[in-house]
């Protein structure tokens, strides 16, 4: 259900804006993204966990907030992320 900290280094390393970027909007939303993914394949087998969904929901919101963000401050930064993640929107 989590991310593996390998992973995680990778989606850093990938969506990082300059080297030492670990806490930039674009790499928050990767993560959230592939949170949101594993969470997602989750429920197909387990309909009825709804804490988990709550927290799912909760992450889904918090990475909208996020996106906003982005789109507020450079709206070409946020076009070019949402179409690297596959969101569609």
């Amino acid at each position: 259900m989590s991310i593996t900290p390998e992973r995680k280094q990778t989606l850093v390393k990938e969506y990082a804006t300059k080297p030492s970027d670990t806490g930039s909007p674009e790499v928050q939303v990767a993560i959230l993204t592939e949170r949101i993914a594993n969470l997602t394949e989750h429920f197909k087998t387990h309909a009825k966990d709804n804490h988990s969904r709550r927290g799912l929901l909760k992450m889904v919101s918090q990475r909208r907030s996020l996106l906003d963000y982005v789109k507020a401050r450079d709206e070409p930064r946020y076009k070019s992320l949402i179409e690297r993640l596959g969101i569609r929107r």
